[in-house]
Order: structure tokens, then C-alpha cells, then sequence
């Protein structure tokens, strides 16, 4: 596998991981075989980023919305990311990856609580990759949590509500400290964000596949960010 051709890299990568459930329906096979894959991709996609030197991997794993996907599903993905969160641990902490999990984390089921929380702490000092994945996660709920600190440190006293901009409402966000994405990539043909980091997407540039997740490798990244190095990214300004 080389390199992308051009050395326009994206500091930060985040990725609509669709097509799971398609995939599996057109090959006849159950749901959670599509999901199955899906993990094999993830796996692929961090060691590409290692590869490409990508410092930054961002993937919408669980949505707010997916809690109303019927709940033997539900019950099979979260023992799904259960098996898989416990069986990387040891990979990620070996290749330099530090893994952070965004969004209203305290609702998930304990036992994933507890692991990503081991997760996180066991690679807090690693700097190869900064690897997020997106659980029980949704862009407005994001922008809503985000007021309601903004809102109780106005009330409190420890925030003039002059002083609020940009700037402070960034550091409320769940990606606080991060660069936001400057390629977002969405698998499975469809061309929308999906409630996705709707803040922190203001300037990037999308690219559409239309291959399912479990499809997803190496080259569809290498490709993804060889169109990111063709384009003019002028960020509002003129030429």
C-alpha cells in the first residue's frame, strides 16, 4: 500500500460509517454479520491512518437515534463494542493510539462505561494517533449540552454573557482542544451529515462513496484523501 501522492494530509478525518445492514441484507446474511464486518473495517481504517499519518480519526459508531433500531439489535451492538472495545485495548495501546469516546457517554450501559473509561486512561499518554469514536451521539444534543454550560456558568457567575463567541462555545463541546475535521467521508451512497458534529463541520470538505462500510479499506481512504488534495479550501476568502 503507498502513500497518497499528495503530502496535503488531513489533520483530522471524521467518517459516516453507513451501509452495514445493506450489506449484510444483499449477501443474505444476518444483521449483526454486517456489523461484524464493520468492525474489520474500523480496524483497517486505524491502521491506514497510522500509515498516512493521520493525526486525528473521528467515527460515528452509535448515534442518539440508533436507540430506536429494534432492541435485539441494540443489545447485540453494545455486546458487540463491549467484545471489540476490550479485545483492541491492547493493539491501540502498542501502536501509540490514544482512543477518547464523544458524546452522553453516562447513558450507555455500565460494563461499555467502564471500558471506555479504561480505555481512555490506558492510552491518555499516547500520541501516534488520537482515535474518537462517536457513542450515543448526536450533533444538536451536542449543541444543547453545550448551552446548558454555557447557560449555568452565566447563572453562577463564572461567565460574563458578553464574553461568549465562538471560541467559548467550542471548549463546551465534546471535541474541546480538538482541530475540527478537515475531510468528512461517508460510506453507503448516501450524501448527508446525519446529525453528525454539525458545529465542527462548518469547513470541511465531504467526500461520498458509494461502496457500503464493511467494504471500506486502505484505498478507499487513499482515494478519499487524494480528492481532499484537489480541492481549493478558501474558507470564506476570495482567491
Amino acid at each position: 500500500m503507498s502513500l497518497p501522492q499528495n503530502e496535503n494530509i488531513p489533520r483530522h478525518i471524521a467518517i459516516v460509517m453507513d451501509g452495514n445492514r445493506r450489506w449484510a441484507r444483499a449477501r443474505f446474511l444476518p444483521r449483526l454479520e454486517g456489523h461484524r464486518q464493520g468492525v474489520k473495517a474500523v480496524r483497517r481504517t486505524v491502521e491506514a491512518c497510522l500509515k498516512f499519518n493521520v493525526p486525528v480519526l473521528t467515527l460515528y459508531t452509535f448515534s442518539a437515534e440508533n436507540w430506536n433500531r429494534p432492541q435485539e439489535e441494540v443489545s447485540a451492538l453494545m455486546n458487540l463494542l463491549a467484545i471489540h472495545l476490550r479485545k483492541e485495548m491492547d493493539e491501540l495501546i502498542k501502536e501509540g493510539v490514544r482512543f477518547q469516546a464523544l458524546g452522553r457517554i453516562s447513558r450507555l450501559p455500565q460494563n461499555i462505561q467502564d471500558l471506555v473509561s479504561e480505555l481512555e486512561n490506558r492510552t491518555r499518554e499516547n500520541n501516534r494517533l488520537l482515535f474518537n469514536i462517536a457513542l450515543n451521539y448526536g450533533g444538536r444534543q451536542e449543541l444543547v449540552d453545550a448551552t446548558v454550560r454555557i447557560s449555568r456558568e452565566v447563572l453562577e457567575g463564572r461567565l460574563n454573557i458578553d464574553d461568549i463567541n465562538e471560541t467559548v462555545l467550542s471548549q463546551r463541546l465534546t471535541t474541546a482542544g480538538m482541530e475540527d475535521p478537515d475531510l468528512l467521508i461517508r460510506t453507503g451512497g448516501e450524501q448527508r451529515v446525519s446529525n453528525f458534529l454539525l458545529w465542527q463541520l462548518a469547513y470541511s470538505e465531504m467526500v461520498f462513496l458509494p461502496i457500503f462500510w464493511p467494504e471500506f479499506d486502505a484505498h478507499h481512504l487513499q482515494m478519499a484523501i487524494e480528492e481532499f488534495g484537489r480541492r481549493e479550501r478558501r474558507f470564506g476568502a476570495s482567491v
